[in-house]
């Protein structure tokens, strides 16, 4: 099934540009992407975070070895996304579970991304185990012209909860002025039910970063993409944020989330005991929406998609059919992450 819907939608993006170049009408494709990582870390140990938990400090020997492969790895998948469409990697790329800048800069120096020209906008966020979110950019395509850090405030039982920050970035993509918001939402632990609310206190977050653009541009092109750590059928996402999955249904002030019918049909980002899980999401807002009248004057969204090649998954063993991760049970796999990344096509008609 999954074969069958990736090679139609194949052959649908094969159709629109032999329809496009009939018409001689030519496009510019930008690609924005979501990746988490997988516990990003590198080699030092930092006495100010709890990075002795993450599986780089645990492994016994060959840490630098097992560094500098993850990250060549990671970067030959980012290098990939999109890239058959667009011909070259993401315009835009959010990453989750990043210890800190110095990973960063290894990643977009690396031997697939180095000639890509990436910039990076990083904060250090307050999680515990210091694992921050983060945005490169292509700087050729994107001008970044504001950013800042947005601690969700998340209490319970009265303490406070120390997870990430969520991202702001607001630029110029080419000449069209467009806002992204980065996130990696508090985890499940402890069980769905039981950590429910933090999330939704999470997706509250957006709902206030969302109005604060709002305010000075009340048409903003925006885009909020992370691992939510949540289904896109959850209650932070169709109670709080009010998504749709229709594109008919999407108001002027409504956000579109084109994974809901992905996950629908039974894909997914990453699997753990036994569930399969559709975490990792790229939401719109209206006017980044093409509702049928194939007007692409100027940026809109033409396809989201999961990028779930199989060599980015586990072809035997326990984790058969997940995602190739890097680590598991206190050693290095040779794998890329626990989870697929996701990434959507915008398009805009050449002038």
């Amino acid at each position: 099934m999954k074969n069958t819907l990736s090679f139609l939608m194949l052959l649908f993006m094969v159709a629109f540009t032999a329809q496009a170049q009939k018409k001689g009408k030519q496009y510019n494709i930008r690609t924005i992407a979501f990746y988490n990582l997988e516990n990003l870390f590198d080699t030092i140990n930092d006495t100010t975070i709890n990075d002795e938990a993450s599986p780089m400090m645990e492994l016994k020997s060959n840490r630098s070895k097992v560094y500098w492969d993850k990250i060549d790895k990671l970067g030959s998948v980012i290098k990939q996304i999109g890239e058959d469409k667009a011909n070259t990697s993401p315009a835009l790329i959010g990453v989750s579970e990043v210890e800190n800048l110095s990973v960063l800069e290894d990643l977009v120096k690396s031997k697939n991304l180095a000639k890509k020209g990436y910039g990076i906008i990083h904060y250090d966020s307050p999680d515990k185990r210091g694992i921050d979110v983060a945005l490169l950019y292509q700087k050729r395509y994107f001008k970044p012209v504001h950013h800042e850090a947005f601690n969700p405030n998340i209490y319970r039982n009265g303490y406070k909860v120390y997870t990430r920050d969520q991202l702001l970035v607001s630029g110029y993509l080419d000449d069209e002025l467009i806002h992204v918001i980065v996130n990696h939402w508090p985890s499940r632990s402890g069980g769905e039910a039981k950590s429910r609310p933090l999330r939704e206190k999470a997706a509250y977050q957006n709902t206030k970063i969302i109005a604060q653009i709002r305010e000075k541009e009340p048409n903003a092109k925006i885009i909020t993409m992370g691992d939510f750590n949540d289904d896109p059928t959850n209650s932070s996402f169709k109670e709080v944020l009010k998504t749709k999955s229709d594109k008919s249904e999407v108001g002027d002030l409504d956000f579109y989330n084109p994974y809901e019918d992905l996950h629908r049909r039974g894909f997914n980002t990453l699997g753990y005991r036994d569930n399969i899980n559709l975490f990792d999401m790229i939401l719109i807002s209206s006017p980044l929406l093409d509702k049928g009248k194939k007007d692409f004057s100027d940026y809109k969204m033409f396809k989201a998609m999961i990028f779930n090649k199989r060599f980015l998954t586990n072809r035997k063993g326990q984790f058969k059919g997940y995602p190739f991760r890097s680590f598991s049970y206190g050693g290095y796999t040779g794998g890329y992450s626990d989870h697929y990344p996701v990434y959507m096509y915008l398009i805009k008609e050449k002038q």
